[in-house]
């Protein structure tokens, strides 16, 4: 059974340049060469001021897939560099179900 991976983040300030760019280059082909297949991602424009900015989801396989992804140094690598350019990143995964997940 597939599982999603749930994330949330903010964009450190003036740092949307540069995250935008690590994005597109390194995290998306980074996690997808990891085994899990990016699905979506939201960016909220205007917000309460305790919503979170960055929503996103990946798929993988099926949960020991998902842990043995999340143990990884190759996943701890890009999630070090991710943390360079986001503030409260938090995850949780959950099985896949037909609607939307938060």
């Amino acid at each position: 059974m597939n599982v999603k991976l749930l994330m949330n983040w903010d964009i450190k300030p003036n740092r949307d340049q540069e995250y935008f760019e690590f994005v597109v280059r390194e995290w998306v082909p980074g996690i997808t060469k990891l085994g899990i297949q990016p699905t979506g991602a939201w960016y909220t424009v205007y917000s309460r001021e305790n919503d979170t900015q960055i929503l996103a989801e990946a798929l993988a396989e099926d949960i020991d897939t998902m842990r043995d992804i999340l143990k990884s140094r190759e996943w701890q690598d890009l999630h070090d560099k991710l943390q360079q350019y986001v503030n409260n990143y938090r995850h949780k995964v959950v099985r896949v179900r037909g609607d939307f997940q938060i």
